[in-house]
């Protein structure tokens, strides 16, 4: 997906298309909404020959005992009209709310499904704009918008049909004026199309700057930015505005020269119409008739120039969703994924393994990097910042694929396998542990959907969290807030051991997972790693000693590359590269 500037402005409404598959489960109810409204425009446009002959046969003939039975008919007819009005306007309305919610799931599903490339071009701000702000124009023209738009198509086309049978050569003069009406609504109205994208852009701008801003929001004022970020974003805000403006101003014009050239047209015409009266060439009855079935095609026709402008909206709203919805992820299963051996072993191996981000092309982040490890074997790998360490539980994560070389987890090189089934086998306990905005069972329960809450205590105790869980005051059914904020970063990260423990993985990922922690949270969170660990294949990425000195093997990195390899006591020994890092990282080069 390119970047908000480099998208393509279309200037059709083809992208409209791409709602059949979601109308289409719910045809149905679209077509019983179409009967309701075929019922009503007829009850509608019977309502001015009922008039009719209240004036001829009635008024003008001076017939009172007719005239009762004729405003019993109208009643009749519209009663009928506002029956089937209110029934269609309910159908079609309900349409639209159940086409934009499954839109939205669909969007929502394609997208979590997605890899990490995609979410390096894109903003998360610019994505829940088109989940939000996109799928509600949707929800106006397929819900109320296009009960308005189909009401005011059938009404316009039975409007002018009647008028030609009320008066062939009063319609045939409006037939001739139409097109100067409809050709200017068109032209402006693609222009319209245009600008409500820009402004659609512009806000999903201002939403990718809130969102970034309100999730660093404890740095944003600890180094006392909220004046510099509220210019920022009143500026996209004001940005969005202008967009907006220039929209409305265009908007306005379509609207004016619409209301303006079809009345206008329709008093040329009715003049007409009261000379030939005047004449005798029509009945009083019949130029009501004329004048009513010419403000129904007037007023339809000014409700589908209004209806074009949010067409056109909803055109360049739905154009970005099908750019979410068609995107497709880079890391995908292959046709046949291989199976992976079950039961697991937890072997890891790279192979000559070499990896470039896609983002960054000219730099490498992974070199012909070559490790086998074990099963059950804890493996630190240590590093200056920058050489890779990360990047190496991405791949094997396989949030990316290598550029070459082969990961292989139980033997199966991974991407040949169906990327769900080698993360099924892995646990991860990040630097930065993610705490979802619901309870602490469900919070722990994410290891493993479907697990009881027994087992989810289990895992909380073995965890080391299950004390501090219980003095919440609602216990394990506690709001922990959103990303956690109720909860101290030791907390945090018991909840996410406890969640690790909970999945069960033969292999577990541990990315500094207690170099943020107070000495207090770090003897406690460690205590709890070391019970997770227990017949496991670990890999650590380790700022800390005594993390390190519980590997089997140590991987000293820098710049993608394998420096050295071995003990913490014989790496030391060889004044490499790691007897600078322990120095500088650990403290100290032996342990106490």
């Amino acid at each position: 997906m390119t970047e908000t500037s480099e998208r393509p402005k279309g200037a059709t409404l083809k992208p409209l298309r791409a709602l059949a598959p979601f109308i289409r489960p719910y045809l149905g109810t679209l077509y019983l909404a179409l009967i309701a409204l075929v019922l009503a425009s007829a009850a509608q446009l019977t309502l001015p020959v009922a008039i009719r002959y209240l004036i001829d046969a009635g008024m003008l003939a001076d017939r009172a005992s007719s005239i009762d039975r004729y405003f019993l008919g109208l009643f009749v007819v519209a009663m009928a009209f506002g029956l089937f009005s209110a029934l269609r306007f309910y159908l079609v309305t309900w349409l639209g709310e159940r086409v934009v919610a499954d839109i939205r799931d669909a969007v929502y599903r394609h997208v979590v499904r997605l890899d990490r490339t995609f979410f390096e071009i894109t903003k998360t701000g610019e994505v829940l704009s088109r989940l939000t702000t996109d799928t509600t124009l949707i929800q106006s023209i397929s819900g109320a918008g296009l009960s308005i738009a189909l009401r005011a198509s059938l009404n316009l086309v039975g409007a002018v049909v009647m008028l030609a049978v009320t008066s062939p050569r009063l319609a045939g003069m409006i037939l001739l004026l139409l097109p100067l009406v409809i050709v200017p609504i068109i032209m402006i109205g693609r222009r319209v199309r245009k600008l409500s994208r820009a402004s659609q852009d512009r806000v999903a701008d201002t939403s990718g700057l809130a969102d970034e801003t309100l999730n660093a929001i404890a740095t944003v004022q600890a180094f006392t930015l909220e004046s510099l970020q509220s210019s920022r974003f009143n500026d996209a805000v004001q940005a969005a505005f202008q967009t907006a403006v220039k929209r409305i101003r265009v908007r306005a014009l379509l609207t004016g020269i619409a209301i303006l050239f079809i009345f206008g047209a329709i008093t040329f015409v009715l003049w007409l119409g009261t000379r030939s009266v005047m004449a005798g060439e029509m009945t009083g009855g019949q130029l009501g008739q004329f004048l009513l079935y010419a403000i129904f095609a007037a007023a339809a026709a000014a409700g589908l120039s209004e209806m074009w402008g949010e067409v056109q909206r909803a055109a360049g709203a739905m154009e970005r969703l099908v750019e979410l919805l068609t995107a497709e992820p880079a890391i995908v299963a292959p046709p046949d994924p291989v199976p992976l051996p079950d039961p697991s072993q937890g072997r890891i191996s790279f192979d000559k393994v070499s990896f470039r981000y896609p983002s960054r092309p000219d730099t490498s982040a992974i070199e012909n990097f070559c490790l086998d490890i074990e099963p059950g074997e804890t493996v630190a790998i240590v590093g200056p910042s920058g050489a890779g360490k990360s990047t190496l539980f991405k791949l094997l994560l396989r949030f990316y694929d290598p550029s070459s070389g082969t990961v292989r987890v139980d033997g199966v090189d991974i991407g040949q396998a169906a990327p769900e089934d080698v993360r099924a086998r892995i646990g991860l306990v990040p630097q930065e542990t993610v705490i979802f905005g619901t309870t602490a069972r469900e919070n722990i329960g994410y290891g493993r959907p479907g697990a009881s809450d027994q087992e989810i205590e289990a895992a909380a105790v073995a965890a080391a969290a299950d004390h501090f869980i219980r003095h919440l005051p609602e216990g394990y059914d506690a709001y922990l807030g959103e990303r956690g904020a109720r909860l101290s970063g030791g907390q945090r990260q018991r909840v996410a051991i406890a969640r690790a423990i909970l999945k069960d993985p033969p292999i577990l990922l541990l990315d500094e997972a207690t170099s943020s922690l107070d000495a207090a949270s770090e003897k406690i969170v460690q205590e709890a790693l070391e019970k997770l660990m227990v017949g496991r294949t670990t890999l650590i990425i380790a700022h800390r000693l005594a993390t390190v000195l519980k590997a089997t093997r140590i991987v000293v990195m820098d710049h993608g590359k394998i420096i050295d390899i071995g003990t913490h006591d014989e790496l030391v020994g060889r004044d490499s590269l790691y007897a600078k890092l322990a120095e500088l990282q650990f403290g100290e080069l032996q342990p106490d």
